[in-house]
């Protein structure tokens, strides 16, 4: 029997998502379960918000943010919203969690967990986020999340190796890896780049062994760079936060 993943009946309207993170802000307007505009900005042009609720005018909205809430923007929100959301710890969302520390779970963790359970219901699953951070996150088939781990995203890599040596160069991910480096940039986009690919891979692999046939999510700004690099068969989406935040938005307004 699941627990709360599970498909349900869209709402026929227009909902405002917002996320906002340590440096950007997305925004996406979902029509009927569907993104139909997304816009990407600096944290600080906010006002974009704004042009897009008058073009859209939609009627629910929520906020997720990872840095300290803007005061105006949910005055806002709230001011030209029939419902508004602001997403913390003590919001009801369409999973069980079992982390231990709730007030600490990263809530674009959390809406990457409600998005994935949404999206295969009824299934294990293992939701990695590549961004500044790298991310795994585990649902159990009954709609329960058990989980996750948290290491270093692969800018973050690369400008750790920059910072803390004396001379070893910053450099950018490229297309083409090397297994081996035959030089020290080679020998750093090899290291960084094929550790991440091994660790992700290592990390499927073992939870397929306990779970079997797990279905593994990859979003985040780096998803379809690493998507052709693993060995493992994974779905890609690099907007399932946004498609967890709708649902949570969803979630709340069928039982307000």
């Amino acid at each position: 029997m699941h627990y709360l993943c599970r498909g349900f009946n869209f709402y026929e309207g227009v909902n405002l998502i917002v996320e906002q993170g340590n440096t950007k802000l997305k925004a996406a307007i979902f029509d009927s379960g569907k993104i139909v505009s997304f816009i990407f900005v600096d944290k600080d042009e906010t006002s974009r918000i704004e042009d897009i609720v008058r073009q859209y005018n939609p009627t629910q909205g929520i906020l997720s943010s990872v840095v300290d809430t803007d005061k105006a923007l949910v005055d806002y929100l709230r001011e030209h919203l029939n419902y508004f959301l602001s997403l913390d710890e003590y919001t009801p969302i369409p999973i069980r969690v079992e982390y231990e520390t709730k007030n600490t779970l990263g809530r674009d963790r959390i809406a990457a967990a409600a998005g994935a359970c949404f999206l295969q219901p009824g299934r294990d699953l293992l939701v990695i986020d590549a961004g500044t951070a790298i991310t795994y996150e585990v649902i159990e088939s009954a709609g329960i999340y058990i989980g996750g781990n948290i290491s270093p995203g692969l800018t973050t890599r690369f400008k750790a190796l920059h910072t803390f040596t004396e001379r070893l160069p910053l450099i950018r991910e490229k297309n083409e890896v090397p297994l081996i480096g035959t030089s020290t940039e080679s020998a750093i986009l090899a290291g960084v780049v094929n550790g991440i690919v091994y660790e992700m891979d290592g990390f499927i692999d073992t939870l397929k062994s306990k779970y079997g046939d797990i279905f593994v999510f990859l979003t985040g700004g780096h998803s379809f760079y690493f998507e052709r690099q693993l060995k493992n068969q994974i779905f890609a989406d690099a907007n399932l936060v946004l498609v967890g935040l709708n649902r949570i938005l969803e979630y709340n307004a069928e039982n307000n």
